[in-house]
């Protein structure tokens, strides 16, 4: 069977599956999970996947909103190509799918089952990840970590974005510590001499943060928030917490700002002389390392479909797909579901996804997503180019 004959196959599935497709992805707006919380949504897709004859492993890796389905051909051959689709499905404190995982989630699953009812015909390996916690603590960092992607042709996902779409997605490097100052509580009116105020020591670190931010490179960031801190207005706190996220173009220049931040904490701990301790409260995401001819692969796979990519874009948000990255080819489109100018993490995103024009972009996804993959699956010469520029560019970055 032409790789034409099984594209219409997939459009015809994607079209008797319409109604079924954009009523699960309102369902996961209208019931949004948090991160590490998506005990429902996990689960719909695991009950899901293994009605279309997938291997199902869930919960998955010790995450218990996580999963991993596997279908492969009837080729016996341990040698067969492999195109890992990643599921997010967690939502936002207060503003629910507003990042649009609910779209992520749907895409992928769905991309992913199309593309399993050709492997009868095609020899290769369709895995669907689901990926909880991107938001927070990041599961594809400990998935990429324990070579869950190790040996993949490609990963991917597409991204919920709005006005424009853009295959050459960069990201910014990101570590998120919490420092923990500590004092000596006392009475703020009788004796303020016999305490040290571990705010104090908190205060004077983030205003050695923001004069850190003078010298600073281009499109690093740092961002500070106080957690907490104890006693009242008439005693002399002695503990205050506060979490510091920054990030950076790359790990190495992330590095290097880390350092400095730390030694502006150890500064203030000095001069109030409190103690400071930090600890990471969320996994370390990489920048996102480029893949050029899977890029153009999927620029050209939307085109077909009417999508026109911009380019040259600078890397602003963080993702664990970075992680991702760094340990076989992958990509993570972003993919305009409105064409009004939408800022996301907000109410508004959240209700464009479930909009005609979101639905519409789902379904566009979906064929997309299968359209690139099956490419991935039956090209050689395809497979080889991606492989070899992901080893060159991981080499470079050592």
């Amino acid at each position: 069977m032409s790789i034409d004959n099984m594209l219409s196959e997939i459009r015809n599935f994607i079209d008797l599956k319409s109604g079924e497709i954009i009523e699960l992805n309102d369902y996961l707006y209208e019931h949004p999970e948090l991160s590490e919380q998506e005990y429902e949504t996990s689960r719909i897709f695991a009950e899901k996947l293994k009605s279309y004859g997938f291997d199902v492993e869930y919960p998955f890796m010790g995450l218990p909103t996580a999963f991993m389905a596997k279908k492969r051909g009837n080729n016996v051959s341990e040698e067969l190509p492999r195109v890992i689709l990643m599921a997010e499905y967690d939502a936002l404190p207060d503003v629910g799918h507003a990042c649009g995982h609910n779209l992520h989630g749907t895409m992928a699953m769905y991309a992913g089952i199309a593309l399993s009812r050709l492997l009868d015909r095609v020899d290769g390996e369709v895995w669907i990840v689901g990926t909880p916690a991107e938001e927070t603590d990041g599961a594809k960092v400990l998935m990429a970590e324990k070579g869950v992607f190790d040996n993949a042709d490609l990963a991917l996902m597409f991204h919920s974005y709005a006005v424009e779409s853009y295959t050459d997605y960069r990201a910014l490097a990101l570590d998120g510590y919490e420092f923990c100052f500590d004092g000596k509580a006392a009475h703020a009116a009788a004796s303020p001499w016999l305490g040290i105020s571990a705010q104090s020591g908190m205060m004077l670190f983030m205003d050695a943060i923001n004069m850190l931010r003078l010298h600073i490179k281009d499109m690093c960031r740092i961002h500070a928030l106080v957690i907490s801190v104890s006693g009242a207005t008439n005693i002399i706190p002695d503990k205050a917490v506060c979490r510091v996220e920054a990030r950076a173009a790359c790990r190495t220049t992330l590095n290097e700002m880390m350092d400095a931040v730390f030694c502006c904490a150890s500064g203030a701990a000095a001069a109030t002389r409190t103690n400071v301790s930090w600890s990471k409260f969320m996994r370390s995401f990489d920048d996102m390392l480029p893949n050029l001819a899977a890029e153009k692969l999927a620029e050209d796979v939307l085109l077909k479909y009417g999508v026109v990519c911009t380019h040259n874009h600078c890397p602003t948000g963080s993702t664990d797909v970075g992680n991702v990255s760094y340990r076989c080819p992958a990509i993570q489109p972003e993919y305009a579901i409105t064409k009004k100018n939408l800022s996301l993490h907000t109410r508004e995103f959240a209700a464009a996804t479930i909009s005609d024009e979101g639905h519409e972009a789902l379904l566009t996804s979906i064929l997309a997503l299968s359209e690139i993959c099956l490419k991935v699956l039956t090209n050689d010469i395809l497979r080889k180019e991606i492989k070899r520029e992901f080893l060159g560019r991981r080499e470079k970055s050592e």
